[in-house]
Formats: C-alpha cells, structure tokens, sequence
C-alpha cells in the first residue's frame, strides 16, 4: 500500500511542487490550504507536511489538534528562517522533524522518509509490547488447580513491589512465564526485562557478563561494555539457575541486592543500579547452604518472597486446560489442520507422569499435531516419550532404594561417574543430568577425590 502525506500549505505553487515531488517517489498526498481543513484530512494521514504560518489557525495549533486526534502520526513542520523558534517549540511539542525554507526536493525527500522510518519502528516496539503484554496476562498462564491459582494471588501481590522473588521449581515448569508476569504487572513493565541463564555462562566469563568490563581489563577487552545489570537499569532482571554462580561472582550479587551499586571488571567506579531481582532455580538452594557451595546470607537476601511451582504431575488438573490450549497455538503458529483434541487423547496425557514438565507436554503435542492426520488429535495420534516413561517405571517398580552389597557413597560415586563419562568430563552437563548445581557437583567431587577429566565445563 502506499503511504499517505497531508500537505498543509496555503501557498499553491509550493504545495503543487511538493505534491508532484512526494507523487513522483511513490506516495499517495492530499492537499490543503488551511488547518481547518487539514485536521478534516488528517485522520487518514501516515504522515504530515504543514507550514507554520498559515491564514487562521497556524500549524502549532494543528500540530496539537493532530496529537489529540492520532498521537502517533509524525508531522514535519515547514518554516522561514526568520521563524526558527517556532520550529523548536513544535519539536517540543511532538513534531517529528522540521524544514527551514527555502529547502531542496532531496532533502524534503530525505527527512519524510526518514520520520516515516522511525514510525514505523515506533509502531512495531509499540505492537509488540501489546502482544507482549497479551502474552503474559494471567490469563494467559494456565492454571485452574488450586495451587496455581495461589500463585496467581502471590504474583499480583508481589509484583507492584521491589521485592526479590525466589521461584523454585522443577525444570519446565514455567518459572520464565512466571517471572515475565511479575515484570509485566509491575511498574517496570515498560522498562528492560533482561534474562541470564547462570548456567550457560562460563564460569570465567560470569563476572563480566553480569557487571561488564573497562577497556582493557583482560586481554581482548579493546572497548567497554556494560553488562547485563547495566543493560536492564530500571528494569526487572531474571537469573536463571542461581545455584550454578560461583562464589566469587556471589559476593558481588550481594553487593547489587544490599547496596544497589556495583563496578564494571577492571574498575573501581562505583555504578548505581535500579533493577528487581527475580531469581529461579530447580534445585533445594538450602542443600547448598549446607555443603558450602552456597553463601547463606545470599540465600537469605534472594528468598525474601519465595514461589514454589508445583510439577505438572501434581496438578494433573491442569493439563486439559493446557493441552486445548497447545493445539489452539500451535495450530496458528504451525499451520496444521489439526483444531481440536479428543478426551480420549486427554486422558492419555494425563496418565502420563510428565517429568519434563509443561515444556515437554507442549513439545509432545506439538509432535502429535505434526504427525495427525485428522482435524481432531485423537489417543492414538499422541507420541509420548517411551522411552523416559519406561525408565521412570523401572524406577518406581524397584524394590529396593540400593542394589545389594552397595553403600550410599559406592552407589553415589558411581553415578557421578557415569554422569561424567556421558558428559565426556563436562561438569555443567555432568550436574544437569544428576539434578545439581555445577557447584554441588565440584563439591562432591572435592569430596570424593574424583578427578572430572580435561574438560571443566
């Protein structure tokens, strides 16, 4: 479609000029010779080219009568050098850019398109952020057991506070859709929402990703960079895993919880920070506290409004909810003609003991979609994991806790290794698979004498 421009000149000659300049690049114009008659046109208008002089009403009284109509509609403002003041206090007063008289066609050119550029963009973020704020509505956040409706009560009495939230619970279970709500129905909402997953940071590299770094404060550091603190000033930051952060870069999380200030790697310049902390984990921080791996009064500052998130196996109430829920978005998001989902099928997924969670019932009836060949995903169209289920079987079916003539420490010492050997030595990738933090795992392996190999993870 092409983009419309109101002309509002009172000079015909100027104004035919222009109309046949803007005709001539692609847009659609309208013409007119008075404000009166502009603000008639303006409602339908992508952008507006006005004089500021003008017989009546002048172009500042249009600018405002245009911001009440539309707000978000860019207006250039036109003027004689003699005039200059006028033009600032139209900037002032919202305008998107101005052109003092005499001016070039190249240069009209230029600045028109250019205002309209950045609308456009203001209109995406502006899109966007609504989508987002559709998004992460409670309404949105699946829940209809008891259990999720208090945590629904506990976000909307949380959120409006600077209160650090400790959200525990397993992995898949929506802590992130949880921790975007309390930013979305906070003050913040309109400020940064920065994410960190603690575990997929290098522990070398954790300090200065979080805090950020002066120029030359470690080789290869050719320029400043402000970490991701810095980047959600004003804003909410959500630290993924927490237990994973090392000791060092602990202390100064503390620092940033107490005294809200923090100094970039290789300075000693205090920097203010204004940002809410909401911190997730899927492991028992307090087994932490207990092994050392954990600073106590860290623990303490985080937990001050702890939300724990039930599994999905105990709340198996929900997962009808969820699951009309996966089909109706995935069939847009997907394209697939599948639109509604059996009991049957229902019943199936609610047998199911879930141990991935919401993530892994949104994934197998993603897989399920793909793979019916009706409009109604039925029983037999639902593809669990087979395989996860059959282990998890075997687990509950034992009759004992320990296999014969093994110990608790020989039975756990196994286990660590045979995590590390499927790691290939990775301890980060070594802790996931046994449910650790990396620091629980390190402390194990300090205890036991356990060398992991080469790779430190």
């Amino acid at each position: 479609m092409k983009r419309k421009i109101l002309v509002v000149e009172d000079e015909a000659k100027l104004r035919r000029v222009i109309e046949l300049q803007l005709a001539s690049s692609g847009f659609e114009v309208d013409l007119a010779a008075t404000a009166e008659e502009g603000i008639r046109l303006a409602e339908r208008a992508d952008l507006i080219l006005t004089d500021l002089r003008l017989p009546g009403m002048d172009g500042i009284a249009l600018l405002n009568a245009v911001r009440e109509q539309n707000a978000h509609v860019p207006v250039i403002v036109m003027t004689a050098f003699g005039t200059v003041e006028n033009a600032v206090e139209a900037m002032k007063l919202g305008a998107a850019d101005f052109l003092l008289k005499p001016f070039s066609l190249d240069h009209l050119l230029t600045v028109v398109n250019k205002a309209l550029e950045v609308s456009s963009l203001r209109d995406e973020n502006r899109k966007l952020r609504e989508e987002l704020g559709v998004r992460y509505k409670l309404d949105n956040i699946i829940g209809n057991s008891r259990a999720m409706q208090e945590i629904f009560a506990a976000i909307m009495r949380v959120a409006p506070t600077r209160a650090t939230v400790l959200l525990c619970g397993e992995s898949g279970v929506g802590k992130d859709m949880i921790a975007r709500a309390i930013h979305h129905h906070s003050p913040r909402k309109d400020r940064p929402f920065v994410k960190i997953n603690c575990t997929a940071i290098p522990e070398n590299l954790m300090e200065s990703e979080l805090f950020g770094y002066e120029k030359g404060a470690f080789t290869g550091a050719n320029i400043s960079k402000p970490g991701k603190f810095e980047q959600a000033d004003t804003g909410t930051v959500m630290l993924d895993e927490i237990g994973d952060v090392p000791g060092a870069v602990q202390v100064k999380l503390l620092r940033v919880l107490q005294e809200r200030e923090l100094e970039r790697l290789g300075s000693n310049k205090t920097k203010q920070i204004d940002v809410r902390v909401v911190a997730a984990t899927n492991v028992d921080l307090r087994a932490a506290l207990e092994n050392g791996t954990f600073r106590e009064d860290l623990y303490y500052r985080l937990n001050v409004m702890p939300l724990n998130i039930p599994p999905l196996r105990d709340r198996k109430e929900d997962i009808p909810f969820l699951a009309e829920h996966f089909v109706q978005k995935l069939g847009r998001d997907l394209g697939v003609h599948v639109e509604s989902i059996a009991e049957g099928a229902i019943s199936k997924l609610v047998e199911y003991h879930w141990p991935g969670n919401i993530r892994e019932l949104e994934n197998v009836v993603e897989r399920s979609m793909v793979m019916a060949r009706g409009k109604t995903l039925e029983a037999a169209d639902i593809l669990l994991d087979t395989a996860v289920r059959s282990q998890h079987a075997q687990t509950v079916a034992a009759d004992s806790f320990l296999p014969d003539g093994v110990t608790l420490e020989q039975y756990e010492r196994s286990l660590i290794k045979e995590a590390l050997k499927r790691a290939n030595g990775n301890k980060s990738q070594a802790a996931r698979l046994l449910g650790l933090t990396r620091n629980a795992l390190r402390y194990r392996l300090d205890q036991m004498g356990l060398d992991p190999g080469p790779h430190e993870g």
